[in-house]
């Protein structure tokens, strides 16, 4: 089964300092048919103009994934962490028993593009980490580039999740193509980042988005260039 939810059904916001959409329920945008997917908790398409940002802030249990699309993001939390990630590069924040940390466009006069992810973890209550994964457009040029998987799976240059999900992202030429196969039973999630894709057949454009549930192959064609995300889920 595959839902096809439009990029203008998403839940938009603008705040002046931040413009953001909303895949899921969240903070003032409540909708009890749409509390997640699988594991997957918070997806945020969030613009945040020069020099904004979200002050010091608490999470526990929740596994925080931030994908930089455009701009620069500057962390820091109490673990002694302070660090910029730019466009294309991914920030890991394993909230675990309680973390408080900032995050601010680190440019001052032009605005950024982040997409935040929160995955509930299988366990609560762990000991809080963060990481970085200083991935480049070439690691994902017209291939599908593991950037957070699970602990016990050991994928070279993920970032370990505490959850059996994968997250992938892929820069594709117009006509290049990719393929993903996933165990039955499971929740798949597909994200038009910028570009045009076909899904299984189906057409994507930017900003658009695809659930899949017990979609075992997924094949994404470029139809122009562009930069997709999949997950898959429990």
């Amino acid at each position: 089964m595959t839902t096809i939810i439009r990029s203008d059904q998403r839940h938009h916001a603008d705040h002046g300092w931040l413009e953001t959409r909303w895949h899921f329920s969240f903070s003032d945008y409540y909708d009890p048919t749409n509390m997640g997917w699988g594991p997957l908790r918070v997806f945020n398409d969030d613009v945040l103009k020069g020099g904004g940002g979200f002050p010091g802030h608490p999470h526990r249990d929740m596994e925080i994934i931030s994908y930089v699309v455009d701009g620069g993001l500057e962390h820091q939390d109490n673990m002694r962490n302070k660090h910029v990630s730019r466009a294309g590069e991914v920030q890991r924040m394993s909230a675990g028993k309680g973390v408080v940390h900032s995050e601010f466009n680190a440019s001052a006069s032009l605005p950024m593009r982040l997409l935040q992810l929160w995955i509930e973890p299988r366990t609560k209550g762990n000991v809080p980490r963060w990481a970085h994964g200083p991935y480049t457009k070439a690691d994902r040029h017209n291939r599908l580039l593991a950037i957070a998987a699970p602990d016990e799976a050991d994928v070279p240059g993920a970032l370990g999740i505490d959850q059996d999900a994968t997250i992938y992202v892929s820069a594709l030429d117009a006509g290049k193509s990719v393929e993903h196969t996933a165990k039955p039973n499971r929740h798949g999630y597909v994200f038009v980042i910028a570009g045009e894709v076909d899904l299984n057949g189906q057409k994507l454009s930017a900003g658009d988005q695809a659930r899949l549930k017990d979609e075992t192959h997924v094949a994404l064609k470029a139809t122009k260039d562009a930069e997709v995300m999949l997950i898959d889920l429990p």
